[in-house]
């Protein structure tokens, strides 16, 4: 009998993974449809006052709604506001960095959720002007990092 190994055979499946694999919806947001203020602070108090183990997907989720609302920020030309909103997105990065250890619950959602904010802050650093882009490139490096370790998390349990 003869065997070969051919790569080519993995790859077949990959689509018919990618049709069976539900997409993560954000509860608090979508693209077309970002929160009020006042929801956003609903959502980060929300995050704060959830117990450890559901905190990594609530701040994931307000990771996503403020990387969302710093883009529009910045087409719409409000460089200063974006900045603010992006360094609000690097301080909710850093708590899903320091409370994933202890955090197991719906990181399969929060990587996903992840992978998107990080995939739509890729497309505005296209989109942004010069000036824009230091601040930009510094969150996205902080989020691929917090998306590494998340996804790190999700194969150890």
């Amino acid at each position: 009998m003869n065997l070969t190994f051919r790569p080519s055979a993995l790859l077949l499946p990959l689509p018919l993974l990618f049709t069976l694999c539900t997409p993560v919806q954000a509860s608090s947001v979508d693209d077309n449809n970002l929160p009020d203020a006042q929801a956003l602070t609903r959502l980060e108090a929300q995050a704060q006052q959830a117990k450890p183990r559901e905190q990594c997907f609530l701040y994931t989720e307000l990771v996503h709604t403020m990387t969302e609302i710093a883009g529009r920020q910045m087409l719409n030309g409000d460089a200063d506001q974006a900045s603010a909103t992006l360094k609000k997105v690097a301080f909710y990065a850093q708590l899903i960095h320091l409370g994933l250890a202890r955090d197991t619950k719906r990181l399969k959602n929060a990587e996903l959720l992840m992978h998107h904010t990080t995939r739509r802050l890729s497309e505005y650093l296209h989109k942004a002007s010069g000036e824009d882009q230091p601040t930009l490139q510094a969150t996205l490096k902080q989020l691929n990092i917090v998306q590494d370790e998340i996804l790190t998390q999700v194969f150890n349990h």
